[in-house]
């Protein structure tokens, strides 16, 4: 018969065990989830040295960028020596930001409305996933009907990446949850859009500055989400941007709720940096790693 004393110690070993696995399946997990960076941060600086830039962001140890500023080209370079120079260092740009493109007779390339078959060939060509409509431009967005018209768009805009392989976004800031003529400018655009077309990404700094709760929008949602800006706001009463960390934004609970949001991938920004961006980053990528990611 076996002793109390000896089923109770076999039954500690086995609890034992069982949490080394879960430590290591956890720890295997967050090796695999890759911190990115939105290169708008470092917007000046790439700008005059764009390869000296991303040797500095793979140094840091981000791993993935997302881009910004495509006019047929990123940041100067053509896809086949962007994605060459990506693969030297060990980076991937999963995704990238473009414009609607409604700017009267100007027709910019690269937008939703104006050369958008070939933006979509050339993120195909460097390996891209997502490509996010990351602004409105004051006069693109003065009615609900705007609003609508932009939501029709984004839908055909999303078949043709679905298409390719690639899946919109749509990225928010604070002035889609200011309501027009008793609408919230956000619920057309979630409610108007293909499901399967049209996915956001969710930047949390706008959206805590708007007064909103992310954890509703993620239910609310339904795994829509699947990016995220990481950005903070800070204590003060105009509450600037911040480094991750040192603002009032509760990213623990965010990060515990990246299933329910269906998360994929993850940006931090900084729209405006007290000094060096560099350093901003630097602190914002090393709190990210100490605090947030054994959440995922």
């Amino acid at each position: 018969m076996i002793s109390r004393r000896h089923l109770l110690k076999q039954l500690s070993l086995i609890t034992a065990g069982t949490a080394l696995l879960a430590d290591a399946s956890a720890l295997t997990f967050n090796k695999k989830r890759k911190i990115g960076i939105q290169l708008y941060t470092l917007r000046n600086e790439i700008e005059k040295d764009p390869k000296g830039v991303l040797k500095k962001v793979a140094a840091l140890g981000f791993e993935e960028v997302e881009n910004f500023g495509y006019n047929g080209k990123f940041f100067g370079m053509e896809p086949s020596e962007y994605k060459a120079l990506l693969s030297e260092l060990n980076l991937t740009a999963p995704s990238g930001h473009y414009l609607y493109g409604n700017f009267g007779n100007k027709q910019i390339p690269g937008t939703i409305l104006h050369g958008w078959d070939k933006a979509i060939e050339d993120a195909v060509a460097i390996g891209q996933q997502y490509m996010v409509v990351a602004y409105l431009m004051p006069d693109e967005r003065t009615s609900i009907n705007d609003y609508k018209k932009i939501a029709a768009d984004l839908n055909i805009a999303g078949k043709k990446c679905k298409d390719a392989g690639i899946q919109l976004c749509y990225h928010n800031h604070d002035f889609e949850f200011q309501e027009i003529d008793g609408q919230l400018p956000f619920d057309i655009l979630t409610k108007e859009t293909d499901a399967s077309l049209v996915k956001f990404e969710l930047d949390l700094y706008w959206v805590s500055k708007a007064g909103k709760d992310p954890i509703a929008l993620f239910n609310q949602l339904k795994g829509r989400v699947a990016l995220w800006h990481v950005k903070d706001m800070d204590k003060t009463a105009k509450k600037n941007f911040t480094e991750v960390g040192n603002g009032v934004i509760d990213f623990a609970t965010i990060f515990q709720n990246a299933k329910l949001s269906g998360m994929k991938h993850f940006f931090v920004e900084q729209d405006e940096c007290p000094g060096s961006p560099f350093i901003s980053v630097e602190k914002s990528i090393s709190y990210i790693k100490a605090s947030l990611l054994k959440y995922l």
